[in-house]
Parts: structure tokens; C-alpha cells; sequence
């Protein structure tokens, strides 16, 4: 890249850049804390706030994790996708070996069950449909149900359109716009057989026993942004909860 070039980049994406390769390089494995945004900002000569919009990116596209009170971590693949939760910044965190392709792009329809989870005053929904694959197995199809002025957020990114495939989260996508951040997930996990569509988009069959997983996101302002409803095939997904005693 020449000085030219790199004059006519914005300073987030050349500290995200940097970021990337070091991350690649492997300079923050085994739980090495990135530098802070402090440290960053003086380093390449930006504001806090530069820094901080290089890593909402890296973070909705699974690269690093927050975690508050401690930092900024990489995020790390052992082989296989397991998924540690505690936060909502794990779950907006992605291992960088995974991919979300859209299947059925983001559009307008009636579903009364899920505008009634949403707290909707209509019976009108966006929906998105996605695969997620890891190392090129699929293993997850997830709906999500978006009232018409989150969907409206959204809408013309190019991660949403049919056949898209990228590493972004739909709520690491989502929250750069919304006037408050994502607080709380409210989830719910049950066993439910595999419908027609569900073994078609993952390969497997029919009634086969899935884990069903559904989100409600709600973000600071108590309004409800986003529900999901995940089908995960249990061969190829571990899941992790910790639970962490009250005051520790």
C-alpha cells in the first residue's frame, strides 16, 4: 500500500487493520490482553473514539472479544466450535473460523407468534434466515424476527442480502445503530426434531433431534430489538455456560 493510499483510508479501519495482522500474526494468543484504547490512541495518533469504532468492528466480525472490567482478548479456535457464554459480548463474539451465509434475505411478513414475543402492536415482522458454517460443516440455521424500525437499520447492508456470506453476528451488525446498547439476552433452551427446511439448509434428516436455542434482545432503553430462533445440530456445536457464584 502506498502513502497515498493509506492517506485516504480512515484512521479506524488502519487501526483495525494493524490489529488484524497482529492478531493473525499470533501476538495476543493464550488470553494476552490487547492494549487498551488509551494506549492505542496514543500509539497511532487517533482519538479514543477512532479506536473504539476499530474495535465495534472487530468485534462484530468475531475477531476480538470484550470483556468488561478486564479488556480486549483475540479470539481463538481450537479445531472445533464451542461457544463460551456469560455476556452479551460473547455472544456477539464469533470464532473467526466461522461464516454466516443468508439464505432467505431480510423481508417483510406476518408472523402473529413472533410480533407477540416482540411486543408489537402489529402483526408485521422482518425476518432474515442464515446457515453458519465451521470449518465448511454447517451446524446452526437461525431465524431472527426484527420489528420494522430495527430491520430499517439494517436493511441495505450487504451482509443481509441473499447468498451473502461474512463472519458478522445480525446484533454485532445492529449495534453500531441503535441509541442504546444491547443489555440484557433473555434465553430459552429446549430439544425440538428438525422440520423439512431446517434438515435441508444443514444436511441432516428429517425429526433428527435438534438443540433449539431463542433470544430476546432487549437493549438499555428496555425495548425489545431482536429475537432468534436457532436450530443447532448437537454433533457439531458444544455449549458452555459458566456460572459464576453472586459478589465473585
Amino acid at each position: 500500500m502506498n502513502g497515498r493510499e493509506r492517506e485516504s483510508e480512515p484512521a479506524y479501519q488502519l487501526v483495525s487493520k494493524q490489529l488484524r495482522e497482529h492478531i493473525a500474526a499470533g501476538k495476543y494468543r493464550d488470553g494476552v490482553k490487547l492494549p487498551t484504547e488509551f494506549e492505542l490512541a496514543e500509539q497511532h495518533g487517533v482519538s479514543r473514539q477512532t479506536v473504539r469504532r476499530a474495535f465495534q468492528d472487530l468485534v462484530a466480525e468475531g475477531i476480538v472479544y470484550r470483556v468488561p472490567g478486564r479488556g480486549t482478548f483475540a479470539a481463538e479456535s481450537d479445531g472445533r466450535y464451542l461457544r463460551q457464554l456469560g455476556s452479551i459480548e460473547d455472544l456477539m463474539n464469533l470464532s473467526t473460523d466461522t461464516t454466516m451465509e443468508v439464505v432467505s434475505p431480510l423481508r417483510r411478513r406476518v408472523d402473529i407468534e413472533a410480533a407477540s414475543r416482540l411486543r408489537l402492536d402489529t402483526d408485521l415482522v422482518h425476518t432474515v434466515v442464515f446457515r453458519r458454517r465451521h470449518d465448511d460443516t454447517p451446524f446452526v440455521l437461525t431465524t431472527v424476527y426484527l420489528p420494522d424500525e430495527i430491520a430499517r437499520l439494517v436493511v441495505d447492508a450487504p451482509e443481509m442480502a441473499e447468498g451473502a456470506v461474512s463472519s458478522y453476528t445480525i446484533i454485532g451488525l445492529l449495534e453500531p445503530h441503535l441509541r442504546s446498547p444491547i443489555v440484557e439476552a433473555a434465553q430459552s433452551i429446549t430439544v425440538a426434531p428438525a422440520t423439512e427446511f431446517v434438515a435441508r439448509e444443514l444436511g441432516c434428516d428429517v425429526e433428527h433431534p435438534m438443540l433449539r436455542v431463542d433470544r430476546l434482545y432487549t437493549d438499555a432503553e428496555g425495548r425489545i430489538v431482536e429475537l432468534a430462533v436457532s436450530y443447532f445440530l448437537p454433533e457439531h456445536y458444544t455449549y458452555r455456560v459458566t456460572l459464576r457464584r453472586g459478589g465473585h
